[in-house]
């Protein structure tokens, strides 16, 4: 851990002052000559994400000036471990008073690096900070992003359905959680029909991940995350740029990994189903074929326009099933459509829910806590878009226009219309580094989803 929290600050630890633009402006003239001239001459302003070092008269770091965008923001202190000098670090009061949660988590962010395979050169800086309930939970958040991130960052060779399945179980475990999983051709014994179909051609079996937790007179709240643990695109292969980074197509399955252990973690009043179908999209003599029609655990039967849209075919079954048990609520995440990152980037998932004011509350608070959501549309009438000649539905539009909406109503139709549902299209991915974010895996809008579960369920 690159936080250590503390009743009391060590006096030895060098003292970083955070400031932004106006705090740094309102401190400036108060302080000592060598000071500001100092920070003058190495430009500090307190712009965010900047700092400067100070020394004192014999050479050696006296403090730190470290600038940031505002008391609350996640990253806020993210530029500063691998940055700064080896040793320890507290928060100077003169400065800018950061919210604890906010300090421990981006310092925590701030230090994470994926070293499974490449060793660290250097170990982060050290912050102390004053323990408390605050301060603990952005420590919280900041470990299960890392796991998030680390599930995402994971090469295929070593994540595939099975390690996936070890994480769901490890998890389960921690917090005294149910698991149980069916795989291989116990899935069509158990109605699983088109997980089967999409996963049967790898070598490693596909699976339905479950786990439960949680007081059974609590609402019930089904969380979804696609698993697709490696994509080639099956017969529909991607080219070679499009593989690079399949690796990440489990990326939903991740952070609804994340999400589902911050619910147990904090201990929410709900009774929590997490649901992962685990494949691997592979190519051999018994894989799945455009044009064949597949019949799902719901009944309704999926034509196969093209084996690449297969994330929408093993997140129906799931979405079917987690309906059976009357949820309050069902929410999805997915790596699902390259139409969302074209519409929004990488930065901002797609956002699509049965009630408007709920999306907008989301996309609100999803901009105050910067893990950002964006509302799309469940369209209603593109639905004759993805209707089949000879099934009811296919997994592919019949134009590339709206194809992240497309997906989306296709998911619909695996629910009742009364079921509440948000489903969220994301990356999770960096695809450019910024301040406790490097490139590679991300959890994306664990943070606004659990904030936005403990308003909807809070006593």
């Amino acid at each position: 851990m690159t936080v250590q929290l503390k009743k009391t600050l060590p006096a030895k630890a060098v003292p970083i002052t955070v400031v932004d633009r106006a705090a740094f402006q309102a401190l400036a003239p108060g302080l000592p000559e060598a000071t500001r001239h100092w920070l003058a001459t190495v430009g500090f302003v307190g712009a965010a994400d900047s700092y400067a070092l100070l020394p004192d008269a014999d050479g050696r770091l006296a403090g730190v000036w470290a600038g940031v965008a505002h008391a609350a923001h996640p990253f806020a202190l993210s530029h500063l471990p691998l940055a700064l000098p080896d040793g320890v670090y507290k928060l100077d009061e003169a400065g800018l008073a950061l919210l604890p949660e906010a300090a421990s988590l981006s310092w925590e962010l701030g230090g994470y690096r994926f070293d499974l395979y490449k060793p660290a050169k250097r170990a982060p800086a050290t912050l102390v900070l004053k323990g408390g309930a605050d301060a603990e939970r952005g420590v919280a958040l900041a470990t299960a992003m890392a796991a998030t991130r680390d599930l995402v960052n994971t090469p295929a060779e070593h994540m595939g359905p099975a390690e996936l399945a070890a994480a769901a179980k490890a998890l389960a475990k921690q917090y005294g959680a149910s698991y149980s999983e069916i795989v291989g051709d116990a899935l069509l014994k158990k109605n699983f029909p088109s997980i089967h179909a999409v996963g049967r051609a790898s070598t490693r079996s596909p699976r339905l991940i479950e786990v439960n937790w949680g007081n059974p007179k609590h609402p019930r709240l089904s969380l979804v995350g696609k698993g697709v643990c490696f994509d080639s695109g099956g017969l529909n292969i991607k080219p070679g740029e499009g593989m690079r980074q399949m690796k990440k197509d489990m990326g939903g399955a991740a952070n609804a990994l994340g999400l589902a252990g911050l619910i147990m973690a904090f201990k929410l009043p709900v009774r929590l189903q997490l649901l992962i179908p685990a494949v691997e999209n592979s190519i051999a003599g018994n894989a799945y074929r455009p044009g064949d029609v597949i019949k799902t655990r719901k009944g309704l039967h999926i034509e196969i326009g093209n084996t690449d849209a297969e994330g929408r075919v093993i997140l129906c079954d799931a979405l079917a099933y987690a309906a059976e048990s009357q949820p309050d609520l069902v929410i999805d995440l997915a790596t699902l459509t390259g139409a969302a990152r074209v519409a929004l980037g990488a930065q901002l998932p797609a956002l699509f829910a049965k009630h408007m004011d709920t999306a907008r509350d989301l996309v609100d608070l999803s901009l105050k806590l910067d893990d950002p959501l964006w509302h799309m549309p469940l369209w209603a009438p593109y639905h004759a878009g993805i209707e089949s000649t000879i099934g009811d539905i296919v997994n592919t539009g019949k134009s590339p226009l709206a194809g992240a909406i497309n997906a989306a109503l296709f998911l619909e139709d695996f629910l009742p219309p009364q079921q509440d549902w948000l489903h969220v299209d994301l990356f999770a991915w960096n695809d450019s580094p910024r301040p406790g974010r490097p490139v590679g895996g991300e959890a994306q809008t664990i943070r606004t989803l659990l904030a936005y579960l403990e308003q909807r369920y809070s006593a």
